[in-house]
């Protein structure tokens, strides 16, 4: 039966009256394939209880009884050396809050890499639970002209049952649920008070003996069981070794990040734009058929507004999940890791880093829950860190109208120096991440670095329901967890904007406007009251808490060349580093929908009290430097949280990228000042 016949409201059945698989394996070999198969799109995601490793579990019809189904992380034994490992044994002896102990486990085996798969099955067999063995990349297995006997290597692994799976077109997977309803129906299942996982888990005397003899049986299992043709390589073969080339594989892994970057970077636009053309078009219904007042501004502004700097990011987290997701599946994410490892190390990172850090220079939030694919905790952690510095698109609305504004665009050779500071800007970010990453793993992420292994594993085309399924899953958990977030931030943002109201003022907008509409008709009329509009609203937002919080925290930021216009600017621009442009356009009553051109006119003539400029090139040069380097989002802080499971690095992170952005401002304002004093 499949899974689209099911009727039962799944939602309803509480864990206690249902039985539990847990599938098990090998990184690599096919697992959350056939997890996604069996499960379908009736599968959540969290977190393990009291830890940041995810838990994928989820819900199938065998034989009308609703069984749960839940995918371990992956582990080569049952030896707990990594968080990923000592979760897999702690849901096996059941000791996993939140999650029972498995009725059956149903073992995940890559046919192709029999050696290093059967030392697990070894200790699978050993715990004493119906164990079901999947055996997958059949078709991988044909292509290198691999023979093997499974019926004799069951007969000497013991009291197992197994069957032959294709995750991609979903071969075997109707044997697979009978032989699961079959083992669930068994009832040799040992206490788990004396389940042989504590053995493994509390074993370290003579540790190395046993492990060398399970090979040794291991070898001699394999001996008369599997064969190989040495046959003429097949072309998938040789295509695959001729990718394995240092330099070959260098141009690919050059393309591939290329595309990638491009992907993130430019392809998501048209659907961003749409989305913002989107939210525009329902603010413009809004304003016409509302009547002017805290009910359109609160809809408009707050909730819209809120919303959509959520969604907005919602294509560059599926485009860069595809591009991941596609990676993973094909094989090819753990050789560009392996690629790049030596460079990444010169920087206390491995080189599972690099894509969630080329993927920041788009978006923090996808690349920060890229970094999932990095199984070291410290150096996720690393990464996660420095990934706020990339200059993500974010920024470029504010380095453009800064640089066009006050950096002269002066052509020095065949170079520009308004590009040559764009450039410099993206380089600093850089520098600033790698020097961020090195700073923590010399101290509070301080520890001996694990050693790089990784098993390659061979090409093979993606399962499209698993790369849907995860881009999905994806998109859930950014929408659901930081975007409650982020919609919070904003409307909270909106109150201190709009209030205290006051009449006075109201009452002289009204005064101009009416004495406008006496004196001027059609495009005179609409250009008047537009400019009576900006500039009462700039009143507004100069008498509101917001306003008056900038005025407030003027002092902090006047040794850094600003007033509190620009103060006020950065507190408003905390849940999205653009929404700066359309708060400067409001305070300098250019109106929040102002082109560049306009805004930068006001911020020329922008004055302090005794008349000197406010934006000068010291303090221009110091702004940029500024937001290259704080922390100005709040969807990133909220994916902080949601990866990491505490408050602690998202908290660091903002105090300490605020405080070397503004060292780095005010080194930059009273260098310059200096040199053109």
């Amino acid at each position: 039966m499949s899974n689209k016949d099911v009727k039962v409201p799944i939602e309803k059945v509480t864990i206690s009256s249902k039985k539990t698989v847990a599938i098990i394996g090998n990184p690599n070999s096919g697992k959350s394939t056939i997890f996604n198969r069996l499960t379908g799109l009736k599968q959540y995601t969290a977190n393990y209880s009291g830890v940041t490793v995810e838990k994928h579990f989820g819900k199938v019809l065998l034989n009308k009884n609703l069984i749960n189904i839940v995918d371990l992380p992956g582990t080569y034994s049952l030896y707990p050396y990594s968080e990923d490992e000592k979760i897999s044994v702690d849901v096996l002896k059941g000791d996993m809050e939140g999650t029972p102990s498995p009725d059956v486990i149903l073992a995940v085996v890559d046919i192709t890499k029999l050696y290093q798969s059967l030392f697990l099955i070894q200790q699978l067999i050993e715990i004493g639970k119906p164990l079901l063995i999947a055996f997958s990349m059949i078709d991988t297995a044909a292509n290198k002209n691999l023979h093997i006997d499974l019926n004799k290597l069951v007969d000497k692994l013991g009291n197992v049952s197994f069957c032959k799976v294709n995750g991609t077109t979903g071969e075997g997977i109707s044997k697979l649920k009978k032989l699961l309803i079959e083992n669930l129906d068994k009832n040799n299942i040992v206490d788990n008070n004396d389940n042989g996982v504590n053995t493994y888990e509390n074993k370290s005397n003579g540790l190395v003996s046993e492990i060398r003899n399970r090979y040794k049986n291991i070898k001699l299992i394999l001996s008369d069981t599997v064969k190989e043709d040495r046959g003429p390589k097949k072309w998938y073969m040789k295509l695959t070794s001729w990718i394995n080339q240092p330099i070959q594989a260098s141009i690919l892994f050059l393309t591939v990040m290329a595309t990638i970057f491009q992907a993130v970077f430019s392809w998501a636009n048209p659907l961003m734009d749409l989305i913002d053309n989107g939210a525009n078009f329902l603010i413009t219904q809004i304003e016409t058929y509302l009547p002017t007042g805290m009910l359109s501004s609160f809809l408009a502004d707050g909730i819209i507004a809120g919303v959509g700097s959520v969604i907005i990011f919602l294509p560059q987290i599926l485009i860069l999940s595809f591009f991941i997701i596609m990676m993973e599946d094909t094989g090819y994410l753990a050789r560009a890791a392996f690629l790049v490892d030596k460079v990444m190390k010169s920087a206390g990172l491995s080189g599972q880093s690099v894509i969630p850090m080329l993927s920041g220079f788009a978006c923090a939030v996808p690349a920060i829950m890229g970094t999932r694919i990095i199984p070291n905790e410290r150096d996720r952690i690393a990464t996660i860190l420095a990934i706020p510095f990339m200059t993500c698109s974010a920024r470029l609305p504010i380095y453009a109208l800064l640089i066009a504004a006050f950096v002269p665009n002066t052509q020095l050779s065949f170079l520009n120096l308004q590009g040559i500071v764009l450039f410099g800007l993206y380089l600093l970010g850089i520098l600033g991440g790698i020097f961020t990453a090195l700073l923590l793993k010399k101290t509070s992420l301080k520890g001996q670095d694990p050693t790089f292994i990784l098993s390659l594993p061979e090409f093979h085309l993606p399962n499209i329901q698993t790369v849907f399924i995860k881009m999905l899953d994806r998109a859930m958990i950014f929408m659901k967890r930081a975007g409650t977030v982020i919609f919070l931030v904003a409307v909270l943002i909106w109150l201190l904007a709009y209030f205290p109201r006051s009449e006075e003022i109201e009452s002289q907008r009204d005064l101009f406007i009416n004495e406008a509409a006496l004196n001027l008709e059609n495009e005179e009329l609409i250009s008047e009251i537009s400019r009576i509009e900006n500039e009462f609203s700039a009143q507004h937002l100069a008498q509101s808490y917001l306003g008056r919080s900038g005025q407030i925290i003027e002092p902090i930021f006047k040794p850094i060349g600003w007033d509190w216009k620009i103060s006020a600017a950065v507190i408003a621009g905390f849940p999205a580093r653009e929404v700066v442009i359309a708060v400067l356009g409001t305070i300098y009553a250019v109106g929040s929908e102002a082109d560049e051109a306009s805004l930068a006119i006001r911020l020329k003539s922008a004055t302090w009290p005794d008349n000197t400029p406010v934006f000068t090139l010291p303090m221009v040069l110091g702004m940029l430097i500024f937001y290259a380097w704080c922390m100005q989002c709040a969807a990133t802080l909220a994916i902080m949280k949601r990866e990491t499971n505490t408050w602690k690095w998202p908290l660091f992170s903002w105090a300490y990228m605020s405080i070397l952005g503004y060292m780095g401002a005010m080194a930059i304002y009273y260098a310059g000042n200096l040199i053109l004093s």
